[in-house]
């Protein structure tokens, strides 16, 4: 199954969870896709010590997930793109809703 997942949070619980969904979906062999939007542009270096955001991000990175990170919400915060998290746009999030069988919002 083909899986995109929007992140819109950067609170530590819900971001965490949304990025061991990822993982966990990743690892069951579907093919998973993150959009980052609004406040979740900032998800990278997102440390807690209960809830480490980066590092889950880092294994979905690392298995092969793909990360998309609104353009806009990065420059709005002066934030640059990174390898992690490369700008897109509204029509990268548009063909990822469109490409996947299920969407899924944290």
């Amino acid at each position: 199954m083909k899986i995109g997942i929007i992140i819109e949070t950067k609170e530590y619980e819900k971001a965490w969870n949304a990025f061991r969904f990822a993982v966990t979906a990743k690892k069951q062999e579907h093919e998973v896709k993150v959009f980052l939007m609004g406040e979740a542009v900032e998800c990278e270096g997102l440390v807690h010590e209960k809830h480490n955001v980066d590092t889950q991000m880092k294994k979905f990175i690392s298995i092969g997930g793909e990360v998309l990170a609104c353009g806009t919400c990065l420059q709005s915060r002066h934030l640059d793109s990174t390898e992690a998290c490369p700008i897109s746009t509204m029509v990268d999030c548009v063909n990822m809703v469109v490409w996947a069988d299920k969407t899924v919002t944290f």
